[in-house]
């Protein structure tokens, strides 16, 4: 079976044309919902082709930066043909090992990613480990939480079991990481959970 790496590696050509004008408003809405603060250092979790970055500049304005990470190297390439300006970085790396120190990031946000790691809890603790005091980790999704899952289900293979976990598992998940101030919301259209770094 491939690995969640190639996996993805080998949808990065269709990827950006998967994601529906009404997905991209979503995010959007997401994003601006989220109140990032201008001139803000954002770290972009499993940011696939970069469909969140432009939001992200928008919201922090060319003062701030955002870094871009992904395990998929094919999807970085796709998101670098981009010509996102300076202020975005990428980086070719997994969530369980961010190569930068504690406290580096005002936030970091994980957009369509968190189901597909397999060590949910280690990954939202180091999440939380590069956010400074008082930032947010942020797991949002343009779609329902029921909707992605079953999702998944149909895909099949690697990603078959790859599932957003129960409102209660994540608000437990999201406290052992070291974060409060959680909120789960599990919309009809949407799904965010966040927590602050105390």
């Amino acid at each position: 079976m491939l690995t969640h790496r190639e996996y993805f590696n080998s949808k990065a050509a269709i990827w950006d044309s998967l994601a529906t004008p009404e997905e991209r408003a979503k995010l959007e809405t997401i994003v601006k919902g989220l109140h990032l603060a201008p001139g803000g250092t954002i770290l972009d979790v499993g940011c696939g082709t970069g469909i969140l970055i432009p939001y992200l500049l928008a919201a922090i304005g060319p003062a701030g930066r955002v870094v871009a990470l992904d395990i998929a190297e094919t999807m970085l390439k796709q998101a670098k043909n981009k010509g996102f300006p300076d202020n975005v970085e990428f980086i070719c790396a997994d969530v369980m090992a961010i190569p930068f120190p504690a406290a580096t990031f005002d936030e970091v946000i994980c957009n369509s990613a968190f189901p597909h790691f397999p060590r949910k809890l280690e990954a939202l603790k180091e999440m939380a480990r590069v956010t400074k005091p008082g930032g947010r980790v942020i797991i949002c999704h343009p779609a329902a939480r029921e909707t992605i899952n079953h999702l998944h289900c149909s895909i099949g293979g690697v990603v078959a079991g790859d599932q957003i976990p129960h409102r209660t598992e994540m608000v437990a998940l999201l406290v052992v990481a070291g974060l409060a101030n959680i909120e789960v919301d599990g919309g009809a259209d949407h799904y965010l959970a966040l927590g602050v770094k105390v």
